[in-house]
C-alpha cells in the first residue's frame, strides 16, 4: 500500500534531482528548476504539501507546462505561478468544479514541479498525488496512461500564458474526443502563444465518476524523490552502474548503464510546429570526435527517443524505455534544455566542455506499456524520425 507524505522545499530539490534523471531527457531543463526552486525559498516559503495516493472523491486535474523547453528557458517562479493561476481559473469556471489535487503529466525536473508549486500557493486546500502518467517524460499527451484510460476525458483542456495582468492573458479552452486531437489542437494554441504555456486538463471530478482512479502509474513522485536524496547526501559521486542500481531498486523496473563517461561531441536541434525540440546528440568516447573508436547518436523529440551505436546493426534503446542522462563529472541528471547540455557541450566553440555523460537505459512502466494505444503512439513517433522497426516487447 502506498504511503502519504509531507514535502518541503528540500524535499522538491530532491524531487527535481531525481526526476532529471528518470525524465528520459525531457520534462524540462534540470537548471531551470533550481533557479525556481531557489527563488521560492527566497520568497520566505517554508510549507510542506501533503502527497498522497488519489483518494477517488477530490477534484483533480494533470497540470503540467507545455512546449519547447528551449522556448521556456530562462523560466522563473513566476511564470509557473501564473500560468498555474490562469489555467486553473479557466478549467475550473467551465467545470463547475474546485480543483483539490493535481498530479503531474509526467516526470520531469520542472514537470514534477509545477503541481507542487500549485499547492504551495493554496496552503491546505490542494495535495498532490503520488504519480503521473508515464514513469518518464513524453513528447505528447497520447503517451501516457490517462491518454489510455477509457474513464477519464482529456477535455476540457485549459491553456494559459504567464501573464499577471489578467487583462492581459492569452488562453484557450479546447475540446477533442481523444488525446491525440487534443495533442494537434493544443500544440498549435502552444506555438500561437510562443512556444511554451501553462496547461489543465484530464479532469478528475463527479462528471466522469472521478476517473483518475486507476489511471495513472502510482508511487513516481515519491521514487523521484528517493534518487534524488540518495544524489545530493551521497558523500562522493555516485557511478553510473550504482545509480542505475539505485533506479532498479527504487522503480521496480529493470535498469543498466548502456554508455558510460562519453562526451557530447555534437548537438543539432529545432522547434517543431508543434512546439516540440527535435534533435540529434551525439556521444563519443574521446572528448574530440576524431579520434573516437566509439560513437552513440541519441535521436530526440524534447525527449529521448532512440540511440544506436556505431558498434551495433540494431538500436541500443528504443522507446518506450527510458534513455536517461547522468554525469560523473556533475553527480546530477540533466534534460536537452539548452542551458541543461551547455554544461557537457559548449555551443559557442562547437566542443565537448569535458564533462562526462553516463547513458542509463530504464525499462518502460508495465502500466504504460499496458494503456491502449501509447505503444503505436511511440511507434508513429519513431517512424517520424526514420525507424521503421519492430517495437519492444514488454
Amino acid at each position: 500500500m502506498l504511503s502519504s507524505y509531507r514535502y518541503g522545499i528540500n524535499d522538491f530539490r530532491s524531487i527535481a534531482a531525481g526526476a532529471a534523471v528518470l525524465a528520459s531527457g525531457g520534462g524540462g531543463s534540470y537548471l531551470d528548476a533550481l533557479k525556481i526552486l531557489q527563488q521560492l525559498d527566497d520568497s520566505g516559503w517554508s510549507g510542506s504539501i501533503a502527497i498522497q495516493p488519489y483518494d477517488g472523491t477530490t477534484p483533480a486535474c494533470v497540470l503540467a507546462m507545455m512546449g519547447s523547453p528551449d522556448a521556456g528557458d530562462q523560466l522563473t517562479l513566476a511564470d509557473i505561478q501564473n500560468s498555474v493561476v490562469n489555467t486553473l481559473a479557466l478549467l475550473q469556471a467551465n467545470t463547475g468544479c474546485t480543483v483539490g489535487c493535481a498530479i503531474p503529466v509526467e516526470i520531469g525536473a520542472i514537470n514534477s514541479l509545477v503541481p507542487l508549486i500549485a499547492a504551495a500557493m493554496t496552503p491546505g486546500s490542494m495535495y498532490v498525488v503520488d504519480g503521473d502518467g508515464a514513469g518518464r517524460a513524453v513528447p505528447e499527451l497520447p503517451q501516457t496512461t490517462f491518454g489510455g484510460s477509457s474513464t477519464l476525458p482529456v477535455s476540457p483542456c485549459a491553456l494559459a500564458t504567464d501573464v499577471a495582468d489578467p487583462s492581459k492573458v492569452a488562453s484557450a479552452l479546447l475540446s477533442a474526443p481523444t488525446a491525440a486531437q487534443m495533442e494537434t489542437l493544443a500544440g498549435g494554441v502552444v506555438g500561437g502563444f510562443g512556444g511554451f504555456s501553462g496547461i489543465a486538463l484530464w479532469p478528475s471530478n463527479p462528471s466522469n465518476h472521478c476517473g483518475l482512479t486507476g489511471s495513472y502509474i502510482p508511487g513516481t513522485l515519491s521514487q523521484a524523490w528517493a534518487l534524488g536524496q540518495l544524489l545530493l547526501t551521497a558523500a562522493t559521486t555516485p557511478s553510473t552502474a550504482s545509480v542505475a542500481a539505485s533506479i532498479a531498486q527504487i522503480t521496480g523496473r529493470a535498469a543498466s548503464a548502456t554508455v558510460t563517461n562519453f562526451y557530447i561531441t555534437a548537438i543539432s536541434q529545432s522547434t517543431t510546429a508543434a512546439s516540440l525540440d527535435a534533435g540529434v546528440i551525439r556521444l563519443d568516447n574521446t572528448p574530440d570526435p576524431a579520434n573516437s573508436t566509439h560513437t552513440h547518436t541519441i535521436y530526440n523529440m524534447n525527449e529521448n527517443l532512440i540511440m544506436y551505436s556505431s558498434q551495433s546493426a540494431v538500436p541500443d534503446t528504443i522507446a518506450p524505455d527510458s534513455i536517461c542522462y547522468y554525469s560523473e563529472s556533475t553527480g546530477r541528471g540533466f534534460s536537452n534544455a539548452s542551458d541543461d547540455l551547455a554544461v557537457y557541450f559548449d555551443p559557442v566553440t562547437g566542443k565537448s566542455t569535458g564533462n562526462t555523460v553516463s547513458v542509463i537505459q530504464v525499462a518502460c512502466a508495465p502500466q504504460l506499456y499496458a494503456a491502449p494505444g501509447v505503444l503505436q503512439s511511440f511507434a508513429s513517433l519513431l517512424r517520424s524520425l526514420g525507424y521503421a522497426g519492430a517495437m519492444p516487447s514488454n
